[in-house]
């Protein structure tokens, strides 16, 4: 499951504040989060500029977004 939600509610910001940034409508940010559907790996990078955190990091299963070596959750 991608962690689209949980970085984006880390940084306070809506599904339409996201979808804007990204350039697609709210229900493509809604579908992403839900797993109904998954960005494209040029979403996916952009994603992750947006929400300041890797592509590994969104892609990981939720609760396992720092077990790479070396990365470290900041609060």
């Amino acid at each position: 499951m991608i962690a689209i939600r949980k970085y984006r509610e880390r940084l306070g910001m809506t599904q339409a504040a996201l979808a804007e940034k990204c350039g697609v409508v709210k229900t493509a940010v809604s579908m992403w989060e839900t797993g109904d559907r998954k960005p494209d790996i040029i979403m996916l990078k952009k994603l992750s500029g947006i929400l300041g955190c890797t592509t590994d990091e969104l892609l990981a299963p939720i609760g396992e977004e720092t077990a790479y070596p070396g990365k470290e959750e900041t609060a």
